[in-house]
């Protein structure tokens, strides 16, 4: 006798999206759907609560003009691109 119950399928096989292996990486620098066109990826401000300066643990100020995380403490500003918070001394450009 041989055993013919039907398979379960997953919510994502039964609603026919794509393995996690089938679907493509995101290219450096393109948008995803959540994106308008055109536009650069903007800072997340309540990621600025749980962002402190490398250096010294001092908090962080957000310069929206400069797309910049600024540590007055240690006289860094730490570049955002394409939303994302560079957070390494070596990239961070020194304050008068």
């Amino acid at each position: 006798m041989t055993d013919e119950r039907p398979t379960e399928e997953t919510g994502a096989e039964a609603a026919g999206a794509e393995s996690p292996s089938q679907i493509p990486a995101p290219t450096p620098g393109s948008a995803d759907a959540t994106d308008p066109p055109g536009r650069e990826k903007t800072f997340d401000r309540h990621m600025l609560e749980a962002l402190v300066c490398p250096v010294t643990r001092a908090a962080l100020t957000y310069d929206a003009q400069a797309q910049e995380l600024i540590s007055r403490a240690a006289h860094l500003a730490f570049p955002i691109r394409d939303g994302i918070p560079i957070m390494l001394v070596d990239e961070a450009r020194k304050l008068d």
